[in-house]
């Protein structure tokens, strides 16, 4: 069996039983496994499957998003301790970016003493918190109003931003993968492109839930990011590429 026959049958035990280790492909396909391995890393490539903790699964294709109160109860202490870690990265003095989301909304709880920094955000749920506990400067870009999850979105939101610059971007999403981050919501891709363009640096905050959903707008490559903050759940083989690429990753 070629490569590209052997690839496809991959896919096909992929797509039909979800989740299977690499012995079964090992004894299924009477093949090695270096040559398993392989065969994976070029589809892993491709973006078809992903690698999970002895074997891989499907990318899971994510519809559409989570509103903002059902996000707010999904994987509260991970979220926590991003943020916790996230803090580091806010210097004295400095201007920062809030995408909107709940990872971010923890990152907003934690500098609520923060009186000497400025926070650009487009999310309406972290505005108001820090209107009413903060006491840094709030600027937040308007735009079209994403009912769903509380924020702006679209070319408005994006052109007030593509005026500023901040030290550091705090960016979130629902789905990502060693390809990059992607929406449903094609809306939301002007926004976060700019705010990458903006800012001196770009950290991509999201709790392990989210690797491996892939939706239908690609949005940034991973590669664009100076680091990576999610939890100690991703699998051990993901957290070894992303270093191969010379990210910057930190499980919390």
């Amino acid at each position: 069996m070629i490569p590209s026959e052997r690839q496809q049958k991959i896919i096909d035990l992929v797509a039909k039983k979800g989740v299977i280790s690499i012995n079964f492909l090992v004894e299924k396909l009477n093949v090695s496994h270096m040559t398993i391995r392989r065969d994976i890393l070029k589809l892993e490539e491709k973006g078809i499957i992903i690698s999970v903790s002895g074997g891989i699964q499907s990318l899971e294709k994510l519809p559409f998003e989570p509103s903002h109160i059902k996000k707010s109860q999904m994987f509260e202490e991970q979220k926590n301790k991003i943020s916790l870690c996230a803090t580091q990265y806010i210097a004295k003095n400095s201007t920062i970016y809030l995408d909107a989301g709940t990872t971010t909304l923890a990152i907003a709880k934690q500098i609520i003493h923060r009186s000497d920094i400025i926070v650009f955000t487009n999310d309406f749920v972290i505005a108001n918190f820090l209107i009413e506990y903060g006491c840094c400067k709030i600027i937040h870009t308007g735009g079209i109003v994403c009912r769903e999850n509380y924020s702006s979105v679209g070319d408005f939101a994006a052109r007030m931003l593509s005026e500023v610059y901040v030290d550091v971007a705090f960016i979130s999403t629902s789905s990502w993968s060693l390809q990059g981050l992607s929406t449903p919501d094609e809306n939301k891709i002007v926004v976060k492109k700019v705010i990458a363009n903006s800012s001196g640096t770009r950290i991509l905050v999201s709790d392990s839930s989210k690797y491996g959903k892939i939706a239908t707008f690609s949005v940034l490559p991973l590669n664009i990011f100076d680091v990576i903050i999610t939890d100690n759940a991703l699998p051990e083989n993901v957290t070894k590429k992303i270093k191969e690429q010379n990210l910057v990753i930190q499980l919390v």
